[in-house]
């Protein structure tokens, strides 16, 4: 074929797909208008979602994402490149089904080789506005991330419509005891649930907290917000000193890292309901949420292992599952299982098309969902009245399901250790302590290693941050090794299959310190406690 032949057609389809990727934008942006309205109310965007076909959803959120995607190749310089080194033809991209075309992104291969401003859209960032958050360096580095003064309102919204579909429409008094400074989870917190009653931010201060408590007295609803265990060793402290916890109501919402059921049960003897919120700072927090029925499904799947295979497939940890919004954050499962996320909005100044943080989970629709429950006798809409999923205390609060999809999250792929081929997950490590009153009682936090015993044998060892040390001496240590390697044995199939095969290796040694003692005596200055080492 003749050189001026390739050109004139390569000109063509380039000029095809500009004309196809602006009447796109010109027809969905009536749907942004509208999206932007219905999100301005919850009753309003609660109608939406309940009114809407969950394809139909699904699949403008597509369109949207394909939309960010095909504008950030051409505006956001550090994309274009990338994209051009990865072999893809930024001119010659289609913008219908463009997705499938795209490589992923991630801190390696996109974040690291380009510049903060390169990675804006134009090149350049409003001085107005903006703000940069960093992230908590629990990856071993801390990256900053721009944001703007739009995609921040999203945000807040998301957060605010996910708290109202959890904790009701009651007013909250909120004490925001997440880490504040620079980092994103804290500051944006308090601006998303301030939309629902008062917020007073202190950050992890017990002293304040209780104080606080104790100044505006047991005569309201009160949400305690911050890490997982933060908040245990809240209640903690809070027993310790005497304070009335039983006089209150108290919510809780958590988040900035996993929460196990076994947690999860011992916060809920004090509080009224529990919930976690998932998303990641490299992208967006408040990308998905907890809600009624996606605990209700939690629950119900740690009780029926069945289900959980059915739901979640072969992975013998439990999941968290959360509740997300398909219309703001496309979401997809690579062929390692894991989590894929385009920011479909253009209000970002620093797109994430096809963004990985390398979390293991996987997506599945309500209706789907709802289908696998028919099939073992359970239906969605009143999961809440299967004794499976109450709580400690009896039946958790419950509100009528929102037909969103639910998303389900494992956790880090790297976040294990392995020992004689087995994968032993600090989620399994977590269970076990929990269910455990001679360790959960005093428990300040773990973490999970291997190392090598006197003979030279690699074997699990777990070290307990302990609030006391009375009582532990060489013959607690045997027995708590004893009773962790049963509770392994019982949740972990790998482990369970290795202990019979190498029973001295597996046996876990644990070793306790005090607060701040051995190798949690970086902890103080860290804003997530280390789980493995």
């Amino acid at each position: 074929m003749r050189p001026d032949s390739l050109l004139g057609r390569r000109t063509a389809r380039t000029a095809l797909a500009s004309f196809v990727g602006v009447g796109r934008g010109v027809w969905l942006f009536p749907l942004d208008t509208i999206f932007r309205t219905v999100g301005l109310r919850y009753g309003w965007l609660n109608a939406f979602f309940r009114a809407t076909p969950p394809q139909l959803m699904r699949g403008i959120g597509r369109l949207r994402a394909e939309r960010a995607a095909w504008r950030a190749a051409r505006r956001v310089p550090a994309y274009g490149r990338y994209l051009a080194t990865s072999g893809v033809d930024v001119r010659g991209l289609f913008p219908l089904g463009l997705l499938g075309h795209l490589p992923e992104t991630d801190k390696a291969s996109y974040v690291d080789p380009y510049g903060l401003l390169e990675r804006c859209v134009g090149g350049a960032v409003p001085f107005r506005g903006t703000t940069i958050d960093e992230s908590s360096g629990s990856t071993g580095t801390p990256y900053n991330w721009i944001r703007g003064q739009r995609e921040r309102s999203v945000a807040h919204r998301n957060i605010a419509f996910f708290a109202r579909y959890a904790y009701g429409t009651a007013p909250l008094v909120t004490i925001n005891a997440f880490s504040m400074g620079a980092w994103a989870t804290g500051f944006n917190m308090s601006l998303g649930i301030m939309r629902h009653g008062i917020v007073k931010s202190v950050g992890p201060d017990i002293d304040k907290i209780l104080s606080t408590l104790a100044y505006l007295g047991p005569g309201y609803r009160y949400l305690i917000a911050g890490y997982p265990p933060f908040v245990k060793h809240l209640l903690d402290q809070g027993l310790r000193r005497g304070f009335p916890w039983a006089d209150y109501e108290l919510h809780a919402l958590v988040g900035g890292e996993g929460m196990t059921e076994e947690l999860r049960d011992v916060l809920l003897e004090r509080f009224v309901s529990v919930y976690s919120g998932y998303g990641a700072t490299d992208i967006e927090i408040g990308m998905a949420g907890e809600s009624p029925v996606s605990v209700a499904l939690r629950r119900l799947a740690r009780a029926r292992p069945d289900i959980r295979l059915a739901l979640f497939g072969t992975d013998a940890r439990l999941p968290m599952v959360f509740q997300c919004n398909p219309l703001i954050h496309y979401l997809e499962v690579n062929t390692a299982g894991e989590v894929i996320c385009t920011v479909s909005r253009l209000d970002l100044l620093s797109p994430r098309i096809r963004y990985n943080v390398h979390d293991a989970g996987g997506i599945v629709d309500f209706a789907r969902a709802n289908r696998i429950l028919a099939d073992f006798g359970y239906d969605l809409d009143r999961l809440n009245e299967s004794p499976e999923v109450h709580g400690p205390r009896g039946p958790l609060p419950w509100s009528r399901p929102i037909p969103l999809p639910f998303l389900w999250i494992h956790g880090r792929k790297n976040a294990t250790i392995s020992v004689m081929g087995s994968n032993i997950y600090p989620e399994d490590i977590e269970s076990v302590l929990y269910r455990d009153a001679q360790i959960s009682d005093r428990m300040h936090s773990f973490m999970l290693s291997v190392t090598d015993d006197e003979h030279g044998t690699p074997r699990p060892m777990v070290a307990l941050e302990f609030t006391d040390l009375d009582g532990v001496d060489d013959a607690w240590l045997a027995a708590a090794a004893e009773r962790l390697r049963d509770g392994l044995g019982a949740l972990n199939i790998d482990y369970r299959s290795s202990l019979v095969e190498f029973p001295a290796a597996m046996l876990p040694i644990v070793l306790v310190y005090g607060l701040g003692a051995g190798p949690f005596a970086g902890d103080a200055t860290r804003i997530k406690q280390r789980r493995i080492t």
